[in-house]
């Protein structure tokens, strides 16, 4: 039994307006859980549990499940970035360009998750993802002109945004943004 102190100490913590506590749980002949006679909290107490767990305010799960191999890649992408400011050139110029890879490849996975989950939209980003490698190829393998190149990186930008945007839309019910969770 709680004493005194403890009731007034939980009433103050639930706030004055809050409704009272339900009745505590007391299993029945079958064994099973079930609210005090006369008390309907019973489901209501678990539909409510759950959907704080699986709401649309929790960030999507990676496929790894609770391991932190998004966080472990960005971190081991600084320490290259940084350590390669120290190292002498052909090496040093190697670590940079490999940790600036490394973060922006855990960046990209991340937005993806996030985007294609209907938690944030990163229509621009992704797009991007898609059009400045377009740019790059045509403009290094290729002799057609800059402007052309351009041209093309931007026709890929444009379609990929138009594709993320309504896959958005179609995931997220029709917002066709979220900016938070």
């Amino acid at each position: 039994m709680a004493t005194k102190r403890q009731r007034r100490k939980r009433r103050r913590e639930r706030g004055p307006g809050a409704p009272a506590r339900p009745a505590p749980r007391v299993a029945d002949a079958s064994g099973s859980g079930a609210s005090a006679p006369g008390s309907a909290a019973g489901p209501a107490r678990a539909t409510r549990s759950a959907s704080r767990r699986a709401g649309a305010a929790d960030p999507p799960s990676a496929l790894w499940g609770s391991f932190p191999l998004t966080e472990i890649v960005i971190f081991i992408g600084l320490v290259l970035l940084v350590v390669g400011f120290f190292v002498t050139p052909p090496q040093g110029f190697v670590m940079i360009a490999v940790g600036l890879g490394l973060g922006s490849l855990a960046g990209l996975e991340l937005a993806i998750r996030e985007h294609f989950a209907a938690y944030r939209s990163h229509n621009l980003l992704l797009s991007a993802a898609i059009g400045v490698p377009v740019f790059g190829a045509l403009f290094v393998l290729t002799k057609l002109s800059p402007a052309v190149c351009v041209a093309a990186g931007l026709v890929a930008f444009a379609g990929a945004a138009w594709l993320f945007a309504s896959a958005f839309s179609r995931r997220s019910g029709g917002a066709l943004y979220r900016l938070k969770g």
